[in-house]
């Protein structure tokens, strides 16, 4: 996606929400079984796991919810993504002007500048992106027969008769534990991979895809621990984890050990591909479409410059 100021920040905005959109749809599902594997009760010793891992948890959502068991608490994501996949982008076009050493958004960064504009994007989405995977994350783990919330507007009237504001931010430090990092590595590889393709005569459709995907792998990579830190902190009742993340690392730790900070890595990792390849075809579909009903006065790539 073109951050050189040739397109109209409005464009960017609706194909940016658009490719979010795409991605919640494609993603949420293994989202979900990820949700539920982080946050399930340590195994104790002569009792059955709830889940026995990705394929055990989807069968038995399934069974006992229903396919759209699986979209349970969507439209928080749905709501946010719009604003955050602008704010992402816009943010790294911004962050590659700030480490750029001659001021050229233009200019080809080096990995490590193109790293530190990434995770500079990572701290302008965790402003928006905190309250709506808290509110996620809580409807998520809810069972038929067990539901305390009937929705959205639910969870958040209850967090904030809880704890105001401060309890829909609650995993804020966490999220941006896994944010800037992960926001580095991501813009990174994609940058680098679009790069490589472009050097080697080889751009197109496909090949955005691939570069979408593979960031999206190698993000995920990076941000699994702390999302499972953050899921299981933003679900927990008042009080349980006084220090934040701290206390919830350090349970995890005696109970689990290091092992347990990549919980639900499998449908992470099968999601992370097809949902992040998701979003690059809907921006770039929807670069298209605003581009028929509003011409641009120049040619627009889906490749951030």
């Amino acid at each position: 996606m073109s951050t050189d100021g040739s397109t109209n920040p409005f464009k960017y905005f609706l194909a940016g929400g658009f490719g979010g959109v795409c991605t919640v749809l494609v993603g949420h599902p293994l989202d979900t079984i990820k949700v539920r594997l982080q946050t399930m009760p340590p195994v104790q010793l002569g009792k059955i796991p709830i889940y026995n891992g990705a394929w055990d948890c989807a069968v038995k959502t399934v069974k006992k919810e229903g396919f759209f068991g699986l979209y349970k608490g969507m439209a928080a994501p749905i709501t946010g993504v719009a604003p955050i996949f602008a704010i992402s982008f816009l943010g790294f076009g911004l962050g590659k002007k700030v480490f750029s050493s001659t001021g050229d958004k233009k200019e080809n960064l080096t990995p490590s500048r193109l790293f530190c504009a990434g995770a500079f994007s990572g701290i302008f989405t965790a402003i928006i992106m905190v309250p709506g995977e808290r509110i996620k994350c809580i409807l998520q783990v809810q069972e038929i027969g067990n539901q305390k919330y009937d929705g959205p507007i639910s969870v958040i009237k209850n967090l904030y008769t809880e704890g105001g504001i401060r309890s829909l931010y609650k995993g804020t430090c966490a999220t941006l534990l896994r944010d800037i990092p992960a926001c580095g590595v991501y813009f990174t590889t994609y940058e680098l991979l679009v790069r490589y393709q472009k050097n080697n005569n080889s751009e197109g459709l496909i090949n955005t895809i691939f570069a979408g995907g593979m960031a999206g792998i190698l993000n995920w990579l990076i941000a699994m621990p702390a999302d499972v830190l953050k899921s299981r902190l933003q679900i927990a009742p008042e009080g349980m984890y006084p220090r934040g993340i701290r206390d919830v690392f350090a349970k995890l730790y005696r109970e689990e050990g290091l092992k347990a900070l990549y919980a639900g890595v499998t449908p992470v990792m099968l999601r992370a591909f097809p949902a992040n390849a998701a979003c690059f075809l809907g921006v770039e579909f929807g670069l298209k479409g605003l581009d028929f009903i509003f011409p641009p006065k120049k040619n627009n790539s889906l490749e951030i410059n």
